[in-house]
């Protein structure tokens, strides 16, 4: 994905079809799941997809600023698996 796509309205990999909010920035994370498969995602998105993945782990892409995994991972300690699906103002 073009780091730019997410100001240009295509979403990063990591937003599921379903959910129909935007992207908050570049992609800067891959989310992989237990058999390795990834997406890359803004933090937005990859933090919804790691909640929803049980035993996904996140990891930052070359270009990320600093902190943006831990970020990640902080977030979807707070959401419900497929937060899309329970919309609240907080996610």
């Amino acid at each position: 994905m073009d780091p730019d796509d997410a100001t240009t309205g295509t979403r990063c990999p990591a937003a599921h079809p379903e959910d129909p909010t935007p992207c908050t920035g570049p992609a800067v994370v891959t989310v992989l799941d237990t058999r390795n498969h990834g997406a890359d995602g803004c933090e937005h998105h990859a933090a919804r997809l790691l909640a929803s993945l049980k035993g996904s782990r996140v990891y930052h892409l070359p270009h990320a600023p600093e902190g943006a995994a831990i970020r990640v991972f902080t977030a979807a300690g707070d959401l419900p698996p497929f937060a899309w699906m329970h919309p609240t103002p907080d996610h």
